[in-house]
């Protein structure tokens, strides 16, 4: 189907609900995404990215509320992080880790991967890596791409190319896809039938598209409608026995009364019997191993088909 490159899915159907194995007593993964990327457009982070009031916010009281709450409902969350911020605030890393949580990598310098050319993606893969298992003493097992506020399409522009890849360098999953509110198999080679595990995202529960739009400061910010969306998309994956994901920042949603909606959400959602807040390398590594890819991944050729006249 022409609008899923480069989303790319299995088989292009989705696992059914029935057929999903979480462990024993799991009604529901949560997936909390808590991004430390403060760059401002995808060529990534700029000095005036660092030095801007909502950055310095985001590292001190902004984390400090995250941590706390993730610690008062028993959540480990995944911090995409890019390896500049890593490097730069080591102090940082040492509060996350600290709290049982994890550290993924997103970017060298929070970059958009599309900005990469001949052959520059994989060399800054490989650098990100490098720096951020110095800095956290153990190699990432996530990869994001995130998407920023100029990202049209708000997927993070990863590519095949980029799948392929983190495959190549050791990574154990891709943390945001939309192919699917499940996890499932990015496909970078189906002439080898190989593929990366993806876990779900959706931009409708990430903050950064209703706590800064269309600008930030411009006071139209939407953070009703974004609690409405957590809302009624917990009771949907609940009720279905999937996958819910959100995905934080906290320079947005750290302080007032943003961040009383998370916390009201986040408790209200721990409250419900079966849920289990987990970093992406725990819900990653079960589903390899209830759903591995040699079992999962069932290619057949595509029953669509792109006409010249098409509009894609």
């Amino acid at each position: 189907m022409p609008w899923k490159d480069h989303y790319t899915t299995s088989d292009e159907i989705g696992i059914r609900d029935a057929d999903i194995h979480w462990p024993n007593g799991v009604q529901m993964p949560l997936g909390v995404t808590v991004n430390l990327n403060p760059a401002a457009t995808g060529k990534g982070i700029t000095a005036k990215d660092l030095a801007y009031p909502t950055w310095h916010f985001a590292l001190n009281e902004g984390l400090d509320q995250f941590l706390t709450l993730f610690a008062d409902l028993g959540i480990r969350a995944t911090f995409a992080t890019p390896a500049l911020v890593a490097d730069a605030y080591p102090d940082v890393v040492d509060r996350v880790l600290a709290g049982g949580h994890e550290i993924a990598a997103q970017g060298l310098i929070g970059e958009d991967p599309a900005i990469h050319t001949d052959g520059g993606e994989g060399a800054a893969i490989e650098r990100a890596t490098e720096i951020l298992s110095a800095a956290t003493g153990a190699r990432p097992k996530g990869w994001y791409a995130l998407s920023h506020p100029d990202d049209r399409a708000a997927t993070g522009c990863a590519t095949d190319a980029t799948i392929g890849l983190l495959r190549d360098q050791g990574y154990a999953y891709f943390g945001n896809g939309l192919a699917d509110d499940a996890p499932y198999y990015w496909v970078s080679d189906a002439g080898r039938s190989e593929g990366l595990l993806t876990l779900p995202y959706y931009y409708h529960f990430d903050d950064t598209f209703f706590l800064m739009f269309p600008r930030e400061g411009t006071g139209l910010e939407r953070p009703a409608a974004l609690l409405r969306n957590w809302r009624a998309e917990v009771a949907a994956q609940y009720r279905r026995g999937r996958y819910m994901n959100l995905c934080v920042s906290p320079a947005r949603s750290g302080w007032g009364h943003r961040f009383e909606n998370l916390a009201t959400m986040l408790r209200d959602t721990m409250a419900l019997p079966g849920v289990w807040a987990a970093t992406g390398a725990e819900i990653a590594d079960h589903w390899a191993k209830a759903h591995p890819i040699e079992q999962t991944l069932r290619l057949t050729p595509s029953i669509w088909q792109d006409y010249p006249d098409s509009l894609s």
